[in-house]
């Protein structure tokens, strides 16, 4: 099967963009900015969360690894789908919880990943399935940020490492370094 592309904003692109990095079956992930009114906009113009953009990720994925669904329910198992335009500190509608499907099955597959996912919440999930738009790739130092910087960066020691821990613990069999049992 072809590669495939997910679009999600789950809060701050650089957790999402390590957490999914990680994951078997996905070949490239993008930290970028959809959903907006502006042109070309850029991150300080994003995060004033004046142009209506969600800070996102574009993955491309091969299917036939990683299905849809299985990214859908990672999306939700690793961030707060509860919260209206907010994740932890970082508030506003550029870290709203945000699914931009590429065709109406990735659309069908959202809704039906919402539902299942209601059962891990006490509160209900607030995402938006919103229309695929014009995406525009952040700027490059966002780009494998956490991985570039580690915990170096205040804010990926506080926030991304422990989030990235949980999630590989969590996750462990269908991380890239995962050990692969032999064909013999």
């Amino acid at each position: 099967m072809a590669t495939e592309i997910a679009t999600f904003a789950g809060g701050c692109f650089w957790c999402t963009e390590a957490v999914f990095n990680e994951l078997r079956g996905v070949e490239s992930v993008v930290s970028g900015y959809i959903g907006g009114e502006t042109v070309n906009p850029s991150y300080e113009q994003v995060c004033s969360g004046r142009t209506g953009h969600a800070e996102a990720i574009r993955i491309a994925f091969d299917p036939d690894v990683i299905p849809y669904a299985d990214l859908l329910d990672i999306f939700f198992h690793t961030h707060n789908p509860t919260t209206l335009n907010r994740q932890g500190a970082d508030s506003g509608t550029q870290y709203r919880s945000a699914i931009f499907p590429a065709s109406p099955e990735q659309r069908a597959a959202a809704e039906a990943a919402i539902a299942r996912n209601q059962a891990v919440w006490d509160d209900p999930i607030v995402t938006s399935i919103e229309p695929d738009s014009t995406w525009y790739p952040a700027e490059a130092y966002h780009q494998r940020y956490f991985e570039r910087n580690g915990t170096a960066n205040g804010y990926c020691a506080a926030v991304v490492a422990p989030k990235l821990a949980k999630f590989r613990k969590g996750y462990a069999a269908r991380l890239k370094s995962a050990v692969q049992p032999s064909a013999a």
